[in-house]
């Protein structure tokens, strides 16, 4: 009898093998190399998180001829491991962890860092996108000024609350209590003012309520512990306010570092925009010099957002092969989660992407905007739902803004009515293509302007 030949199974193909896996840790990173690299054939090792530390781990690698690095991304705790790899030269992935999911029950420092190794030497890991410097820098900014505008708003309502248990209702007659009308008031109270006539002169003249309007809100009881209260609120947001200017200022000096990539176009001009969290200087044109083009052209886009988002994509959208690898890094991109055929869920992935908080944030206030996007949001807003639609929309955001970034085109404005008669003409479209597959012909009534 002839004897059954086993078959071999098909094995891996080593691509780098050059390559390290790091487990990061708040105290102890653990380093995996390639077997035989190390003189004393310590393959893992454990070097500490101080700076020194780290240099150290730098040095043991290039002993080792390392040149391809993948770490897991976990909390800060990379970032300067990360940056300081960069700059001695080696090529350092930030890799997901869905990406290295380990074993069941091998749960150890040492074994995941020699995961990380393997599954790296074998290609089997892609690193997450990182912008330049540059960017990286422009992003710390903007992130930094998103934390404290946060944290000023914490204080706003502190001060509505301090103001509601003296049962001061000075927020039901005006829009925003921290606006001219508003602070002064506030400002006076605090400076000893109990007057409520008096109080109410010292509105702007832009208030659309009137002064006797107003002073029937501010009688009060004017305790000392809300009064006490009140005042600790104002001097934190006020602080809060001046640090914000700071920051300001240093996104401004950043962006004055960037190449002019406007070749001498003029920016058209735009209507002035006001805000309590606007930017301190004219950001619009230091993006467009940035960029290029004008992203603030598209509807839902003011100078800030359009900022905040490049600063989370950069200026190079080589990264991603298409409009669609972009959207669907961003996680607006609809799933496909298939098996047998069946289409078991379409729902978008679970993502932490900033960008696509912004272009979320955008979307919404299209909600009356009478321009094609604002048709569009609505039409998927009335067959989909709010939430449905206003991914749909950030989408359609997103695959503008990459088309803008990459190939320099400009935004063409289109209004609502363009985009009626865009979709008419699709299902018109759709409709005769339908009755064809079933013999039929389709008649339009064009004086009725009805399809039949």
């Amino acid at each position: 009898m002839k004897k059954n030949k086993q078959k071999k199974k098909p094995e891996f193909t080593q691509m780098n093998f050059n390559a390290a896996g790091i487990d990061i840790g708040s105290e102890f990173h653990y380093v995996a190399v390639p077997p035989g690299r190390d003189k004393e054939n310590q393959d893992v090792r454990f070097f500490g998180t101080f700076t020194s530390d780290l240099y150290a781990l730098a040095n043991w690698l290039k002993t080792c001829n390392i040149d391809s690095i993948a770490m897991e991304s976990t909390g800060v705790y990379w970032i300067p491991l990360f940056e300081i790899l960069e700059t001695q030269g080696f090529d350092v992935k930030l890799v997901n962890p869905r990406s290295i999911k380990n074993v069941p029950g091998r749960k150890t420092d040492v074994v995941d860092c020699q995961w990380i190794q393997q599954l790296h030497s074998y290609g089997l890991l892609q690193g997450s996108f990182r912008p330049d410097d540059q960017i990286c820098i422009l992003r710390s900014y903007l992130r930094q000024r998103s934390m404290l505008v946060s944290d000023a708003s914490q204080y706003i309502q502190r001060m509505q609350k301090a103001l509601e248990q003296m049962n001061i209702k000075l927020n039901q007659v005006i829009r925003d209590i921290t606006g001219a009308t508003g602070m002064t008031i506030i400002r006076a109270i605090l400076d000893g003012e109990r007057d409520p006539k008096k109080l109410a002169k010292l509105r702007n003249s832009r208030c659309k309520n009137s002064a006797a309007t107003i002073a029937k809100s501010l009688y009060g009881n004017w305790r000392k512990e809300h009064l006490f209260a009140l005042n600790q609120a104002v001097e934190a947001f006020n602080f809060y306010q001046k640090q914000i200017g700071v920051c300001d200022q240093k996104i401004e000096q950043h962006l004055a570092s960037f190449d002019d990539r406007s070749n001498g176009r003029p920016l058209k001009k735009s209507r002035r925009l006001t805000g309590r969290n606007k930017l301190k200087f004219d950001a619009r044109t230091h993006l467009y010099q940035m960029t290029g083009v004008d992203l603030t052209s598209i509807e839902g886009l003011d100078s800030l957002s359009a900022l905040q988002i490049t600063g989370e994509i950069g200026l190079d959208m080589s990264h991603w092969p298409t409009e669609k690898h972009f959207a669907s890094w961003m996680g607006l991109s609809p799933g496909s989660k298939i098996s047998g055929g069946k289409v078991l869920s379409s729902k978008t992935k679970k993502c932490a992407n900033r960008a696509a908080h912004y272009l979320r944030l955008a979307a919404y206030s299209l909600h009356r905007s009478n321009s094609a996007i604002g048709a569009f949001f609505r039409r998927k807003k009335a067959q989909r739902g709010p939430a449905k639609a206003i991914t749909a929309t950030a989408h359609k955001l997103a695959r503008i803004i990459y088309n803008m970034l990459k190939y320099g085109t400009a935004y063409e404005k289109k209004g609502q009515d363009h985009y009626e008669a865009r979709y008419r003409q699709r299902v018109i479209h759709n409709l005769k293509k339908r009755a064809k597959q079933f013999g039929c012909e389709l008649v339009i009534i064009k004086e009725q302007q009805v399809v039949t």
